[in-house]
């Protein structure tokens, strides 16, 4: 795909999938391609509570249904629902039956910026 200075292009189909503690993440945009945010198609079984001190997350439901714990408070995604997350808040989305979430980073996911209680 295209990429030259201010710009890239990427198919999803090109972009690698990773092992990511609550699934397996597909990640188009990163910071390894020096964007400010991040993009990534994750597929989620079950995650581990966990927390950003620099990154900004927002989740939106594609596929499946679950709840997501947001500070100790549980709430319920299908579908088109978009939940944004400020850096500490700790999170996790517990799925019933798989789920599927775009989630958007800003400043862009680093593995070293994810927290485990």
């Amino acid at each position: 795909m295209p990429t030259a200075p201010g710009y890239l292009v990427r198919d999803l189909a090109d972009a690698p999938t990773v092992p990511c503690p609550c699934g397996a993440s597909t990640r188009p945009l990163t910071a390894a391609d020096g964007a400010p945010c991040s993009l990534h198609v994750t597929s989620i079984t079950d995650s581990a509570r966990h927390y950003h001190r620099e990154t900004t997350e927002v989740y939106h439901i594609l596929e499946g249904t679950g709840q997501m714990e947001l500070n100790g408070e549980w709430v319920d995604v299908r579908p088109g629902t978009t939940v944004w997350i400020e850096p500490g808040t700790r999170h996790r989305l517990v799925s019933t039956g798989g789920v599927k979430t775009i989630v958007f980073g800003l400043p862009a996911f680093r593995a070293d910026d994810e927290w485990f209680d």
